[in-house]
């Protein structure tokens, strides 16, 4: 049984509580822990859009560079977000406390294998993006040094991940706060104050996760949460890592891809010029702060799924997600149209005051703030495939938003409408939308329960 106060009052109110309150108590700490985690991009563009266009462009190229290797190693700690809130839902803490162990182990492993792969390969695949001259050096600066920072993330993203699997995300929100507090003093003084320029941004974002992670490892060791990580007498457990496997690898899979998609994307964007690639990194920014209710209704979702799966209250399960549906569409059918007619482009103006990048990232943001609502029946979707452990099919429905629709819409707008670059524009609006169209109708087909049985079995 579950003795600290607040994950016990958590768990509680997830299983038998009022959904309404149940979900807004936990998406709500978790948008705007995605808002703060968002804010070191943000910041960093801030800064560095008041030099050179070019730094806008190298920040922009390489950043999916850096996220295909977070998104994947996220795979991971989703994986325990996921299977650590279905022990709890049976409470059953002793594995639960076995599956943080192998979690903390499996992502810091991780961390560093990649860390050390990326830096040695960043210049081969700058290259291959297409960039040149200044773009291409300072974007292997940047990404370089920002590389460094993964396993001080991922500690970050275990502390999260363990603590949201027992319906606390008010703590993890409250850390990640500190660290973009640290980062937007640090941001000014190294790229201004010292004239550090890109390495500066970098260096930034590398020193704001120090102490926020370093606190992460002593909550989930020392806290006063059950479940704590204790590597005492720790030995792989053939099971634990299979269930990570099984519903990690398709996540991890499915993001790593999505954001190795974007990479491509970059791509085709930098062949429109600087100013276009500026452009589209500003949108992307903009407009994944747009959708971050959408992403922590999701996240909610996947949490109350998880624990009333592990419970045995599908019922629950599903009201959970068709509110949670409900609520990311209203809100961002809402704020998008409040944007998309009104502010894009005074909100694109306080990022960069080069004209030609305010015209073209106002006309994406737009396009985008326009139709994000279909964001809200993606990811609150996702969101219930997740939390029943079924991650092959958001993989696959993740994957091909990319691979499939989005460079198929692509390249129908480039050669039969002959839209130049608001033909990238427009098929990120025409992919979303498709995939968000195909996974409501999976979940239609009842394939979202695929899982349950075994998982549940698994636990006993």
């Amino acid at each position: 049984m579950y003795k600290s106060g607040s994950a016990k009052a958590n768990t509680e109110m997830i299983l038998g509580g009022n959904m309404t309150k149940a979900l807004l108590s936990l998406a709500v700490p978790i948008m705007i822990n995605n808002l703060i985690q968002t804010m070191y991009n943000l910041t960093d563009t801030y800064w560095l859009g008041k030099l050179q266009t070019t730094r806008m462009a190298a920040i922009s190229l390489v950043s999916p560079m850096q996220n295909v290797i977070i998104q994947f190693g996220q795979g991971i700690t989703m994986a325990g977000a996921i299977l650590i809130s279905q022990y709890v839902g049976a409470r059953d803490t002793k594995n639960a406390k076995i599956m943080a162990n192998h979690i903390f182990v499996c992502s810091i492993i991780f961390s560093i294998v990649c860390g050390l792969l990326c830096f040695l390969f960043t210049p081969a695949i700058v290259g291959w993006l297409g960039a040149e001259g200044d773009v291409y050096a300072l974007g292997i600066t940047y990404i370089r040094i920002v590389i460094c920072d993964l396993p001080f993330l991922f500690m970050i993203n275990i502390y999260s991940a363990i603590s949201q699997a027992q319906g606390d995300t008010l703590r993890p929100m409250q850390l990640n706060m500190l660290g973009i507090l640290i980062n937007m003093i640090l941001d000014p003084l190294f790229i201004m104050g010292f004239k550090w320029d890109i390495a500066g941004a970098a260096f930034a974002t590398f020193l704001a996760k120090i102490p926020c992670a370093l606190i992460a490892f002593m909550a989930v060791t020392r806290g006063r949460n059950e479940i704590k990580i204790n590597l005492k007498g720790f030995s792989f457990d053939g099971r634990m890592f299979g269930n990570i496997v099984s519903v990690g690898l398709p996540t991890a899979l499915g993001s790593s891809t999505m954001q190795l998609g974007f990479l491509l994307m970059t791509k085709n964007v930098l062949m429109y010029g600087d100013a276009a690639m500026a452009a589209y990194g500003i949108g992307n920014r903009i407009n994944g702060i747009i959708t971050m209710p959408a992403n922590a209704l999701g996240g909610a979702v996947s949490t109350i799924v998880g624990q009333n799966v592990g419970a045995g209250q599908l019922d629950r399960a599903v009201d959970s997600y068709r509110k949670g549906r409900l609520m990311s569409v209203l809100f961002l059918f809402t704020l998008g149209l409040i944007l998309s007619k009104f502010l894009s482009r005074p909100v694109v103006g306080i990022f960069t005051h080069d004209e030609s990048v305010i015209l073209m990232a106002s006309d994406f943001l737009s396009i985008m703030a326009f139709w994000c609502f279909t964001n809200g029946v993606y990811n609150t979707t996702t969101g219930i495939f997740n939390g029943a452990g079924n991650t092959i099919v958001t993989m696959i429905v993740e994957a091909t938003r990319l691979w499939v629709w989005r460079f198929f819409t692509l390249y129908v707008f480039r050669t039969f409408f002959h839209m130049g670059v608001e033909s990238v524009w427009y098929c990120v609006v025409a992919s979303n939308g498709i995939s968000a169209l195909i996974i409501y109708l999976l979940y239609r087909t009842g394939l979202w329960k695929i899982r349950i049985g075994r998982l549940v079995n698994a636990h006993n």
